[in-house]
Parts: C-alpha cells; sequence; structure tokens
C-alpha cells in the first residue's frame, strides 16, 4: 500500500489546495452572491484535476530539487 503514497498524497494536497484556491479567487471576483457556490464548484470541478495531474507528474522533479536544495543550503548556509 505505501506505493501509492507518491499518487494518494499529491491528489488530497490538490483537492485542499484548490478547494480553498477557487473559492478565495471566486469569492474575490464575484463576491459572495446568491450563485457564489454554482461559479466556485465548476471553478474547482475544473481546477482540480489539472492540479492533481501536475502534482503526480511533478511530483519526482520536486522530491530532486528539494533534495539538491537542502543538501546545498546545509553545505553553504548551516
Amino acid at each position: 500500500m505505501r506505493r501509492l503514497i507518491p499518487v494518494i498524497f499529491p491528489t488530497l494536497m490538490a483537492l485542499v489546495m484548490t478547494f480553498v484556491m477557487t473559492a478565495v479567487i471566486t469569492a474575490l471576483n464575484l463576491g459572495l452572491t446568491r450563485d457564489f457556490p454554482f461559479h466556485w464548484m465548476r471553478a474547482w470541478a475544473i481546477a482540480f484535476p489539472l492540479a492533481a495531474m501536475t502534482a503526480i507528474l511533478a511530483g519526482p522533479f520536486v522530491r530532486r530539487a528539494t533534495a539538491w536544495l537542502t543538501a546545498w543550503i546545509e553545505a553553504h548556509i548551516a
């Protein structure tokens, strides 16, 4: 089951991030109108799959970049 972590973790992060971000951006753009929930969920339905796939695909690169940056910081700053 641990082999699913690289897929489940970024998917859950994308879910939380897009849920909050689309709510804030929709509220800023439209205000808290009567049809806010419809516009918010429409924006979220578009944003979530894109963010989840991006997070899953970018995961290996981001892990390598994080390891490199951490090593560089420890060697030069810490």
